[in-house]
């Protein structure tokens, strides 16, 4: 994952700030009085005083203290430490304190100013960006929107530019190229949603556009919906309210299908009269949409023809699995999807056949998912749990020329087809797996003799 993803949580990287200030200011330990290092230092603790950054140090510490959990307190407490110290070389951990201790109060316009505070001071913190243009989204006036566009191009920019030496190592260059992609289509939507706020139509418009066209999304199609409604356009707002009834996940901060049923349905009855049709218009808008989300999804692994140079992903979280850690084992799998009913059916007879093996550490069995929405994988998994390792297939069912589910085949320790099935027979597909497992991973010499006698 790149680090501007969007949907990392900026609350947990807020939640470390008041342990950073407690360690700089020694708050976990009584503060140890240095002897004064220079001859103001000498005057100044003469005179009883404390020398200007100790006397900083100092007041900051107390402000913690005296706030213990109380997250108002300690929003008061720092605030009146800044009105002391408006200069304080702290300034950035005290914003961030304030940021997250006021939206645990929910006090979001003091939040929004502290979040905008720590923009000024950092315009390359992207988290804290983001959270400003959130803030400012939801809880600003036209300025404030204004303000937030300017941050969406700012961090659209900042993505651009991100170099591929930043990328992470465990990362392919297809996700990290994905990844960036998902996050301009992300700030796009936001900041189209800001124009249209402030009746910039033709700029929201081209956002909504941009988006759509880099990462085809529910939310983005439902947005030029709106506007085609605006331009009194209802046979391009069906069009694109159907997209998004199409697409949608029922993702947080999305529509659902309910509501988008009910725009659809209402521009539909207006340009038609009644709801006649509409049912078939769906359908077809539910094929092009899979079309269009299909053609937009990179082919991982294209090209490859070893099954061993492939890099799968462990579901539901993504991270690598290179399938030639399997090479030299016996490797049973199960392709399947979360719509199959079959599939279901078969989990529990494949996890049997593989606790009969679960001794033999060089057979491997993993379920391939298959689902062209990975959204459902997760939900899935949390339901069904099943007992087995479960991988995204990425394009080896191309490759094994998967075309219905569930398939289940074996590959031998040099990575060949040594056994396949499309579908089964539930009566009899534990003892045939376990004959075939054992045939594969044990297979029997013929003798020289018995092989020349067989040959004609």
């Amino acid at each position: 994952m790149t680090k501007y993803r969007l949907a990392r949580s900026i609350h947990s990287c807020l939640a470390i700030t008041l342990l950073v200030l407690a360690e700089r200011t020694g708050a976990q330990e009584p503060v140890q009085q240095k002897p004064p290092s220079s001859k103001t230092e000498n005057q100044a603790s003469q005179k009883g005083q404390q020398p200007k950054g100790s006397t900083e140090q100092l007041d900051l510490q107390k402000a913690i203290d005296d706030a213990g959990n109380d997250r108002a307190a300690l929003a008061r407490n720092l605030e009146a430490f800044l009105k002391k110290h408006p200069e304080s070389s702290q300034r950035a951990q005290i914003y961030r304190a304030l940021v997250e201790a006021t939206l645990q109060l929910r006090d979001y316009p003091r939040a929004t100013e502290y979040a905008e505070r720590l923009v000024a001071l950092r315009p390359d913190d992207t988290s804290i960006t983001v959270l400003a243009i959130q803030l400012l989204d939801k809880y600003g006036d036209s300025s404030g929107w204004r303000r937030a566009i300017t941050y969406c191009t700012r961090v659209i920019e900042q993505v651009r530019g991100i170099s591929t030496t930043e990328k992470s190592p465990r990362v392919s260059s297809e996700d990290w190229e994905t990844e960036k992609k998902h996050d301009k289509a992300a700030l796009l939507l936001v900041r189209g949603r800001l124009y249209q706020k402030l009746n910039d139509l033709p700029n929201a418009q081209k956002d909504f556009e941009d988006s759509y066209a880099m990462e085809p999304s529910a939310a983005a199609a439902e947005k030029l919906g709106e506007l085609a409604e605006l331009r009194k356009d209802p046979n391009t707002a069906i069009r694109e309210y159907a997209i998004a009834f199409a697409l949608a996940d029922g993702a947080k901060g999305t529509s659902s299908r309910r509501e988008l049923r009910y725009k659809i349905g209402n521009v539909w009855r207006l340009a038609h009269g009644s709801e006649d049709g509409l049912g078939d218009y769906l359908l077809h808008a539910f094929d092009d949409a899979a079309a269009v989300t299909k053609a937009a999804k990179p082919a991982r692994n294209a090209g490859l023809k070893n099954p061993y140079e492939f890099m799968l992903r462990k579901a539901p979280d993504g991270s690598p699995f290179p399938f030639a850690d399997t090479k030299g084992k016996v490797v049973v799998l199960n392709f399947w999807a979360t719509w199959c009913g079959p599939c279901r059916e078969m989990e529990p007879h494949f996890e049997r056949v593989a606790a009969h093996f679960v001794e033999q550490k060089d057979i491997v069995f993993l379920g391939l998912n298959c689902d062209d929405d990975e959204t459902l994988v997760g939900p899935y998994l949390d339901e069904e749990k099943p007992k087995t390792g479960v991988l995204f297939a990425d394009g080896l069912d191309r490759l094994l020329a998967v075309h219905s589910f569930p398939t289940t085949v074996i590959l031998d320790r040099a990575g060949a087809i040594a056994f396949r099935t499309d579908g089964f027979d539930p009566d009899t597909v534990d003892k045939v797996l376990v004959e075939a497992v054992e045939r594969v991973a044990h297979p029997v010499e013929v003798a020289p003799a018995a092989a020349a006698a067989a040959t004609p």
